[in-house]
């Protein structure tokens, strides 16, 4: 920055400003142009000051403290704010927008300040057409410095040489007396404040301990009281103090302000309260010991130690045309963004021009008041800022409470007063708060890299900007709140719907982690617990970018889990950042060689440390999925580097984790069932075939329904004796498992009986017996059982009996099909059963096949496949191998009809070699 100071002497008049620009279009002062002076301006300058700014974003801080200083310099005290708001518009408009050098002039003369800001891009055009109301968006570049110039200054104009563009405006000083600080008018007797005829003032000195220390003759007047009576007493004995809903603050704690105004009570010696009106000053002794003055009046005659409210000259109520404005809408320009964070963002970026500062935050309440969470900042890392959340009491004697305004003139000297200013090389600040109905809502605070920067006066300023703000940044806030909730229930109702939707585990924990990232976390991961006995085991993890999963998973595996505790709602858990800071810092020592070894190979390895490091080094929060009383897993959600959870998010996860945890549970109790019903299923099937020597055997079997893998439909091929084996296909009634019961009836007592030496007969007569022993459960059953003896010349007899299923079909070598068997009756009905067994000869080539009648029984419409269409595939098979056969006879049922099977079916086939 480079500056100029010229005292005296007189500028060359310049051009008229409604000279028009040669890049501008439109008519610019015709009807309903804005205000721009189009007289000659020839004032004498007494003074005159430069300076050129680069086109950095620090520039327009160091325009700000240019201009403050320059204007104060002059005495100019009336007109700082209003010039260094429009100053820092403009000057961001160029450095910011323009990209360009700006140069700041001031020039003061009798009347008043003219200040010109000018860029070096005079083709970038002002959007000055039209009135006002039509100039855009204050947020298009150029738009919001020229509404602020519009309703602030008193003639502002713009105008462009071949190289240079010129924005200036001219601010006029007050009438009032000379000399004086701040003046009123001179009013009638009668509108005067109304006061004793002899107003006293009592002066009232209280030590550290709260106790008086000194009491003036006045106070004695006032309350009755002499200086002995009240001496080492505290003043809490005496003050009656009115204890504003929402606000706990007392009068120990407005002791310890370094400044505080407002009305209380001192009881006086006579038993009543009178009603006083305080100042109160913190000032300590040569000793540094710090007590407190306090000066009181009679409440009615506040007027001598009241303040007067410090109304800028832009919240006066009028423009200079004479149109009325609202004081919000020239703090916070017009018009306001209708979104919350743009309003909470020009509210800081206000806060921080009309003070002066370097840096401004603004904080808002959680629900419980409890937490502050921070939702806008300028001027600091406000990455790692956001929704960082700070206690509204930061002390018990809550001198620090956000719910009071607080001035600190050093921060080195009040280490950790302001937590969200730590490391930021911030020295003062100011904070206020924002209160609706006597509710805290908010906070708003300014701060300055130089110490001593700001007093009461910046406090009561600031303050005054807050009650204005406070009322439209809380409905802007119940706003966003009902648009998340709103929200919210519709991510609910999807995230249940997505979750009943399977009762698979694997995909409800891919579920659970899709939902979450990026909807309310960078990146999740789920613990799971299988019983109170197991630690936490990482299940999944899931990051919104691919790259990183493989990252995080390996952190996590190397650190302790998170501790199953059952307390409901988010707890933060600091380990993935702490280690994952760790490991970057050892990859870096080891890439630069600072550990003694070699560093080649690891160099390579530090870019992938490093990027987990800062995708894990955010705020990591825990959620338990608690589920049927019983912690069965930890949802974990994170944020990258510096940055944190709202409180809105964090409920909103707490509410799904519900969900995740029942679904989950379920998941479980779902797998564990269906392993139970398989394993048992599988026990009633025959582990394993037996090799017949000169025979094949092939066996498809389909159980119906999902889930099932036994129904009513059975086989079975065992070995009984001497080189003989048993074979069998039957049909219980029914599918599902009732069926399956007597399916496993059936198979156990035909191998027993079978190896007892019985005959076929005699077998199913003594398992007809069994089954009618069931009673209620009792299922009829129809069975094909016979015995397989292979032959030394390579035949292969066979001994059938067939009661009530259909009867198997033999293929001969030349292609024929026949029967190889009659029927008889079916079992699990009669008690008296004469059975009988048929004897068939299979030569080599022939082939034997068994079915059930979910085969001959396939439907499509009104067509069956049947026994006939059956043989006719049959037949095709000529020269296949047991297996071919097999498999021909269920391509064929399968393609007969397009819907899926609803009964059980089973094909057994053998062929002689």
């Amino acid at each position: 920055m480079t500056t100029g100071l010229i005292p005296g002497g007189q500028t060359p008049d310049p051009r008229p400003s409604s000279t028009r620009p040669p890049h501008q279009r439109g008519d610019l002062t015709g009807q309903g142009a804005p205000h721009v002076d189009d007289r000659p301006r020839s004032s004498v300058i007494t003074a005159r000051a430069a300076a050129s700014f680069e086109p950095v974003g620090r520039s327009v801080a160091t325009a700000r403290s240019f201009v403050r200083d320059t204007l104060q310099g002059w005495g100019f005290a009336d007109i700082i704010d209003d010039a260094v708001v429009l100053t820092s518009e403009l000057v961001t408009n160029a450095v910011v927008h323009a990209g360009t050098h700006a140069d700041v002039l001031c020039l003061r003369s009798a009347e008043g300040v003219r200040i010109e800001v000018s860029d070096r891009y005079p083709e970038r055009e002002i959007p000055l057409q039209g009135s006002l109301a039509t100039m855009g968006s204050p947020d298009r570049e150029g738009g919001r410095g020229l509404q602020l110039c519009a309703a602030i200054a008193g003639r502002w104009g713009v105008e462009y040489t071949p190289t240079h563009k010129q924005v200036w405006f001219q601010l006029d000083l007050p009438d009032r007396p000379v000399g004086t600080r701040t003046a009123g008018p001179s009013l009638p007797a009668d509108l005067l404040p109304l006061a004793d005829s002899r107003v006293r003032v009592a002066v009232v000195q209280i030590d550290r301990t709260g106790a008086i220390s000194a009491w003036n003759e006045d106070a004695e007047e006032l309350f009755g009281y002499a200086a002995d009576q009240v001496t080492g007493k505290p003043l809490t004995d005496l003050a009656a103090w009115p204890h504003t809903p929402g606000t706990s603050t007392g009068i120990v704690e407005a002791l310890q302000l370094s400044r505080w105004e407002g009305s209380y009570g001192i009881r006086g010696a006579n038993g009543r309260v009178t009603p006083v009106y305080a100042s109160h000053l913190r000032v300590r002794d040569t000793d540094g010991e710090p007590s407190t003055v306090c000066l009181l009046v009679r409440d009615h005659e506040r007027a001598v130690l009241q303040t007067p409210s410090r109304v800028p000259a832009s919240d006066q109520g009028t423009t200079s045309d004479g149109q009325n404005t609202d004081p919000f809408e020239v703090f916070i320009g017009s018009p306001a963004p209708d979104d919350l964070d743009g309003l909470l963002q020009r509210t800081v970026e206000r806060a921080r021009d009309m003070l002066d500062g370097d840096s401004a935050f603004l904080l808002l309440a959680t629900d419980d008041e409890t937490e502050l969470e921070v939702r806008a900042s300028t001027g600091l890392p406000s990455a790692r800022q956001r929704f960082a959340r700070v206690p509204v009491e930061a002390g018990p004697g809550r001198y620090g409470s956000a719910r009071m305004p607080a001035v600190h003139e050093d921060l080195l000297a009040v280490p950790g007063a302001v937590p969200l200013l730590n490391g930021t090389g911030m020295r003062s600040v100011v904070t206020v708060p924002l209160k609706v109905e006597g509710r805290l809502t908010g906070s708003l605070g300014v701060a300055a890299e130089a110490s001593g920067r700001y007093s009461n006066e910046e406090a009561l300023r600031l303050q005054f900007a807050a009650d204005r703000i406070a009322l439209a940044v809380e409905s802007a806030r119940l706003g966003e709140l009902e648009r998340l909730r709103r929200g919210s229930l519709s991510f609910l109702v999807e995230a249940s719907d997505l979750l009943a939707g399977t009762l698979d585990r694997d995909q409800t924990l891919a579920l659970m982690a899709q939902m979450t990232v990026p909807t309310l976390a960078t990146w999740c991961a789920v613990y799971t617990i299988a019983d109170q006995a197991s630690d936490p085991y990482l299940s999944y993890v899931l990051h919104e970018d691919e790259e990183f999963i493989d990252g995080i998973k390996s952190l996590l595996s190397k650190i302790a889990p998170p501790d199953p505790v059952p307390t409901p709602g988010a707890r933060v858990w600091g380990a993935p950042a702490a280690a994952a800071h760790d490991a970057a810092l050892r990859s870096s020592m080891r890439s630069l060689g600072l550990t003694g070894g070699p560093n080649h190979q690891m160099s390579s390895g530090i870019g992938p440390t490093l990027a987990t490091a800062s995708a894990v080094g955010g705020e990591t929060v825990v959620l338990p999925l608690v589920a049927r009383n019983r912690v069965i897993g930890m949802l974990t959600l994170g944020k990258p580097t510096d940055e944190h959870f709202r409180q809105e998010i964090l409920e909103l996860a707490e509410d799904l984790s519900r969900r995740a945890a029942l679904a989950l549970d379920n998941a479980r109790l779902y797998s564990e069932r269906t392993a139970i019903s398989q394993a048992l299923q599988r026990s009633l099937l025959p582990p394993e075939l037996p090799a017949i020597d000169g025979v094949e055997v092939e066996v498809i079997y389909r159980a119906a329904g999902e889930g099932n893998e036994v129904g009513g439909d059975f086989y079975d091929l065992f070995p009984i004796s001497d080189g003989a084996y048993g074979f069998a296909i039957g049909d219980v009634c029914g599918t599902g498992p009732n069926a399956a019961a007597v399916t496993g009836l059936a198979r156990h007592a035909l191998r027993l009986l079978a190896r007892e030496g019985l005959s076929g007969p005699a077998v199913l007569e003594r398992l007809n017996s069994a089954i009618l022993d069931e009673g209620a459960r009792s299922r009829f059953l129809t069975l094909l059982y016979g015995e397989m003896r292979p032959q030394e010349d390579g035949s292969a007899e066979l001994k059938v009996v067939c009661a009530g299923h259909p009867l198997p079909l033999r293929l001969r070598q030349d292609g024929t099909v026949e029967a190889a068997a009659e029927p008889q009756p079916l079992l699990g009905v009669m008690e008296d059963l004469e059975l009988y067994e048929q004897t068939v000869t299979l030569d080599p080539g022939d082939v034997l096949l068994c079915v059930t009648d979910g085969v001959t029984e396939r439907r499509e419409g009104t067509r069956m496949l049947g026994d006939d269409g059956l043989a006719d595939v049959l037949t095709t098979c000529t020269g296949l191998t047991a297996g071919a056969v097999a498999a021909r006879i269920m391509r064929a049922v399968e393609r007969f009809a397009s819907d899926a099977p609803s009964d059980d079916m089973a094909i057994l086939a053998m062929r002689v070699a």
